[in-house]
């Protein structure tokens, strides 16, 4: 799939909070307007006492002018920066709803591709990193550049020759710039993308903690870990060595334009070109316009800053959307129909021509070695994915006709990896059925068999799980995720290895939960234990991404090689199981 063109702009996010900007930008201009003004002051009173004035009430009215301007200076950008900022917090919202947004329309492909740590540094770290240059950069662009682009004109109608010597350490500073910004874009990306990398793996490491202890790596997630964290400080450091050098010399050069305006001030003024004061006022007044242009120049660094990660969200933006109508669709029955499907994952071909026939009311068991596709073909079915080719219906309607809601409503998904929410045991049940009440929620968890070990936890329902369902073992989290399942009541279920955390003891708890589920309802399961699905309707048995068979129990046994193979080794493991655990239950 191609990704869509241009669906980012910055622009469409600042346009509905322009008011604030453009008062920030105004007040930002009488701001800087305001730091000229003491400026002016000094070249008057400097002129005043040139010319003989001694009246000390002139000096005094000139100081105080000085001072309100400068004091104003300081009231004014105080609150241009507060509109600024109220308005960049606004923009700043609207970006991470829109990220948020999109990651509930694009394919499980894009989420299960991109690691979490990615994306959680995009939506909060990238997005924050926008808030101080598009605060500043919009009202201190305009009014750094605005007003001395003014004076340099007053300066001009003074004397345009040294109108032009104000200006000639410019020139050379910006050579200095450009140098400084040759491969500006090129470096900060790089630093970007790996502090994305130092992200990731942060959060790999935290969350993976436990399999680091257990299977004795530490060392070598840790030295993963240091790398990337060195890798990102290298880089920072190799991007400030690179800019530094111009940035230093750049700042050196600027601010010396009394260098120039002085001695050639001088010979104006002894050859009576120049009167004394023009030449003082020319002198002061140009000492204030190299001030904002340097700020001005600066700010063009946000500019670099904010396209890599503008780059970055519409990345993100710029995935496809599983496009789905509006309008719900009336079925005709629940069967599902599967028509020479095909699915690639980026450039491996994961299924190649399934066709399956799974009928309202009946239970398909897909059965098949790892990686044959049998995950991918129930997500496909619950819309996770687009199928590439081939058709998917439910009730005669094609998936893809189906709005999103529709299908989730239709369809309980339970996988062997179930995401608990940081929040109570009671409100993860809920969430199946958002106004159930805590009478149903309960009595939903007795019959998923559950209700036992919650109430053996510290706060029962009211116990909080812990990020990503942490505080519980990974068969109470499958037990909690199936009585959501449960509670959402929908009347197509997938299991996709629901049970697979389960120990031998408590399987058969979970099986009959199962069975209370899955009655009258269409059951779609995938199973690790060939035991557990040998009275299904229908078991296909799948290999290298196509159905190699399909039938009961007894009829694969005899027609399916495959799948007698399966069974066999099945058969012998249980056996071995039970010598060795005594006759134990598997």
């Amino acid at each position: 799939m191609q990704k869509q063109k241009n669906p980012f702009s910055l622009m469409a996010f600042i346009r509905p909070h322009r008011a604030g900007f453009i008062a920030s930008t105004v007040l930002a201009v009488l701001s800087v307007a305001s730091g000229m003004v003491p400026y002016f002051a000094v070249a008057k009173m400097v002129n005043l006492l040139i010319s003989g004035e001694k009246r000390f009430s002139i000096y005094l009215t000139w100081g105080a002018v000085a001072l309100i301007a400068y004091l104003l200076k300081s009231v004014l950008h105080g609150i241009s920066t507060r509109c600024s900022h109220e308005a960049t917090f606004h923009v700043l919202s609207e970006l991470r709803r829109a990220v948020a947004d999109k990651l509930t329309r694009v394919s499980m492909g894009y989420l299960t591709d991109t690691p979490s740590g990615r994306l959680k540094t995009t939506m909060v770290e990238r997005v924050e990193q926008m808030e101080v240059p598009l605060a500043h950069i919009i009202p201190e662009m305009t009014s750094n550049l605005l007003v001395p682009i003014a004076i340099v004109v007053y300066l001009f109608l003074l004397d345009w020759r040294m109108a032009l010597v104000s200006l000639i350490t410019i020139p050379i500073g910006m050579l200095c710039y450009m140098a400084q910004m040759k491969e500006y874009p090129k470096k900060y990306g790089a630093v970007v993308q790996a502090g994305k990398h130092m992200s990731a793996t942060t959060v790999e490491y935290i969350n993976g903690i436990e399999v680091i202890k257990a299977f004795n790596q530490s060392a070598a997630s840790y030295g993963k870990f240091t790398q990337a964290v060195r890798q990102s400080a290298d880089l920072m450091l190799d991007w400030m060595k690179s800019t530094q050098g111009y940035s230093a010399l750049m700042m050196t050069i600027w601010p010396a334009v009394l260098i120039g305006v002085l001695p050639i001030g001088c010979v104006f003024y002894r050859n009576g070109s120049l009167t004394a004061p023009d030449f003082i006022t020319i002198a002061i007044l140009s000492l204030g316009i190299v001030g904002p242009l340097v700020a001005a120049i600066f700010l063009t660094d946000d500019f670099s800053k904010i396209a890599t990660i503008t780059g970055e969200i519409g990345a993100v933006l710029s995935e496809p959307d599983l496009k789905r109508p509006a309008q719900r669709k009336e079925l005709h029955g629940l069967d599902i129909d599967l028509r020479n499907v095909t699915f690639a994952y980026k450039d491996k071909q994961v299924l190649n021509g399934v066709t399956l026939n799974i009928r309202q009311g009946t239970t398909t068991a897909l059965v098949g070695p790892s990686g044959s596709g049998k995950s991918t073909i129930a997500k496909l079915i619950a819309s996770y994915w687009d199928a590439g080719g081939g058709s998917i219906t439910i009730g005669g309607e094609d998936v893809k006709n189906l709005p999103p809601e529709q299908v989730m409503d239709l369809i309980g998904y339970v996988s062997q990896d179930n995401f608990l929410f940081n929040v109570s045991v009671r409100e993860n049940i809920r969430m199946g059925r958002p106004e159930a009440t805590d009478e149903e929620v309960e009595a939903v968890a007795k019959a998923a068999g559950c209700h036992e070990f919650i109430m053996g936890l510290d706060h029962g329902y009211d116990t909080v799980v812990g990020g990503a369902g942490g505080h519980l073992s990974g068969g109470e989290r499958q037990r909690v995720a199936i009585a959501r399942a449960m509670m959402k009541n929908a009347p197509i279920v997938i299991l996709d290895e629901a049970t697979s955390y389960t120990d031998p003891e408590n399987e058969a708890v979970l099986q009959d939960a199962i069975g209370r589920l899955t009655r009258g309802k269409t059951l779609i399961v995938i199973a690790h234990r060939l035991s557990t699905i040998t009275d299904a309707d229908q078991i296909a048995v799948v290999e290298r991404g196509k159905i190699l068979d399909a039938g009961t129990h007894d009829e694969l046994l005899k027609r399916c090689p495959l799948y007698a193979q399966m069974w066999a080794a099945h058969t012998q493991a249980k056996d071995a199981d039970m010598r060795e655990g005594g006759g134990k239950h598997v």
